[in-house]
């Protein structure tokens, strides 16, 4: 057996990678191993990334052969390759290509076609209860509707048969789009490395495969511009996907502060506004919107109101499955997709790899960090008791309502207040689940409180005031979880959590991970112990931990409260 501690991976037969980041060639592999292996935990000092069938996939349809993938570990790996599941590389590689989606003569007609040489495929296809009603058999393959395209790849990808999909992808209508040197706010404008990287490694060489993807970027560093460095190169008409009105804003804010772009030439499609522009920012749910439970989606006629060259789907992993659906449609256009965290608590992931694209580039956030890119958080579970009043009522509740009651334990407040005198220099979000909770701390704290309820107007005047250091400490809900900019925020409070979220927890961290000079990152989560709050915290915690944050627990003593 060889051994050379010079060599950054340890290669193991479950088909983990471990990359020791202290090893003087770890940036060269993680960027050797990026395009077929997943990264999942990214502590102090041993990375672990996983080699899985999606990722060969991906893999292979970037033209990557299974020797490509041999010959990086044999490059980086310290010891000899464990035997056996190199072949297995091989053999899941080689499934990618045997099915091959092509557009009919006519593309208004919706024609799409499966070509499938090989008849004993051909057959094991046609027995797929999920595809039965999308399918048609056709010499040499199947027929499929144009609107089932993209659910009859995640379905396939599901049974094992990745499709290479030959459709050419559509430059769309050109605009003349350029970043600025000098933002309007009189700033110097620099990409830096890691955002030109990300938005090359979507773009690849132009050629079949490349075009579209993922990119995991925590919140705080930047991932707006690295959609903006695609657009820039691209130069086409975009269509740009968020959350909502707020987001829309920010997108339309950031597009005319750091490009050339003008006014005129930026429109915002949402429930307050309709406007179709050269780049349109829409929210996902004026496009989800439809009159009836089970009538059609009249906005999804924005997907077809301009020759888009490129579609933005920001906070890709919150997607709505009526989007996945039209999203099927846009196959030939160009596509992003801006995430912090690809974690779906539905485990639906292979849907916005098979639809949006494979992840083309992650960063660990603590190596971001270490640059002063983001900033350096800290992380703390306080626990403390249910009051008395509440135990006989907790024991006696269903599962749900148990985790109500402990959620909306009423001595958080005190916690809260607490919290509030130690850190007086700080700027709060008090983040939580419940309404009721949310409403009585923003009375208890004089605060300003936002829920999906508060207009839009409103959420823009309380977050100018606490931008412009007028409010020290806002209130909110769920609303808080994606595209809130407010980077002046250091320090968050949880008092209440979607049961067991990692994405939510990865979200609301994210919130206060801005650079601040002289000024740390605090986040602190409220648990009641002994209740099945803690068990979801658990749950909650493993992603930071899994990043590499130290996440340290207090108990919240008597003479506190």
């Amino acid at each position: 057996m060889t051994n050379n501690s010079a060599r950054a991976l340890i290669v193991q037969s479950d088909r983990t990678l471990l990359l020791d980041v202290h090893c003087e060639s770890a940036q060269e592999a993680r960027q050797a191993i990026m395009p077929f292996a997943e990264l999942e935990k990214s502590p102090e000092h041993i990375h672990t990334y996983r080699i899985t069938p999606l990722s060969l996939w991906n893999a292979a349809s970037a033209g990557l052969s299974p020797q490509d993938v041999v010959s990086t570990l044999e490059k980086f790996s310290r010891y000899e390759i464990p035997s056996g599941i190199t072949e297995g590389f091989a053999l899941l590689m080689s499934r990618f290509g045997k099915i091959r989606m092509t557009e009919g003569m006519s593309w208004q007609t919706g024609d799409i076609f499966l070509i499938i040489n090989d008849e004993a495929i051909r057959l094991e296809i046609a027995q797929i209860k999920a595809l039965e009603k999308y399918l048609e058999k056709t010499e040499g393959g199947f027929s499929l509707s144009l609107i089932n395209r993209g659910t009859v790849k995640r379905e396939l990808i599901r049974a094992g048969w990745p499709v290479q999909d030959e459709a050419p992808l559509s430059k769309g209508e050109y605009l003349q789009i350029t970043l600025r040197d000098r933002c309007l706010s009189g700033r110097t404008f620099t990409p830096r490395d890691y955002q030109m990287t990300a938005a090359q490694s979507v773009l690849g060489s132009g050629g079949p495969g490349s075009g579209y993807g993922v990119v995991v970027l925590p919140c705080g560093s930047g991932k707006t511009i690295v959609g903006m460095l695609i657009m820039s190169m691209l130069k086409t008409n975009t269509l740009i996907l968020t959350t909502n009105v707020v987001a829309v804003r920010q997108w339309i804010e950031e597009l005319l502060d750091k490009t050339g772009l003008t006014g005129e030439q930026i429109g915002e499609y949402s429930g307050d506004s309709k406007t179709v522009s050269p780049v349109t920012v829409a929210t996902y749910q004026i496009i989800t919107w439809r009159p009836e439970k089970k009538g059609d989606f009249p906005h999804f006629r924005l997907f077809r109101e301009r020759q888009w060259g490129l579609v933005i789907y920001d906070e890709v992993h919150l997607l709505p499955a009526p989007v996945f659906r039209v999203t099927a449609e846009l196959q030939s256009v160009r596509r992003l997709g801006l995430t912090a965290t690809l974690v779906r608590e539905d485990g639906e992931e292979d849907a916005v790899f098979s639809l949006v694209g494979p992840k083309r580039y992650d960063v660990p956030w603590k190596d971001l960090e270490s640059k002063g890119w983001i900033a350096e958080a800290f992380c703390t579970e306080i626990r403390l008791d249910l009051p008395d009043n509440l135990k006989i009522k907790y024991a006696v509740s269903a599962p749900r309502e148990k985790y109500r009651i402990a959620s909306e334990n009423p001595l958080k407040e005190n916690i809260v207040l607490q919290l509030m005198e130690n850190h007086r220099e700080d700027y709060i979000l008090v983040i939580g689940q419940y309404l009721t909770q949310l409403n009585s701390l923003a009375k208890l704290l004089n605060a300003p409180i936002v829920t999906g309820k508060t207009p839009n107007s409103e959420r823009q005047s309380i977050y100018g005031a606490f931008k412009k250091g007028e409010v020290r400490v806002i209130v909110v809900s769920k609303v808080a979880n994606f595209a809130l900019d407010l980077p002046d925020a250091s320090m968050a409070i949880q008092v209440s959590g979607s049961f067991g979220s990692r994405q939510e927890e990865a979200q609301r961290l994210g919130r206060i991970l801005r650079p601040k000079e002289g000024r740390n990152a605090l986040f602190f989560s409220l648990v009641s112990q002994y209740t099945v709050e803690e068990t979801f915290a658990a749950n909650r915690q493993k992603f930071l931990i899994e990043q590499g944050y130290k996440y340290s627990i207090q108990r919240w003593s008597d003479q506190h409260e």
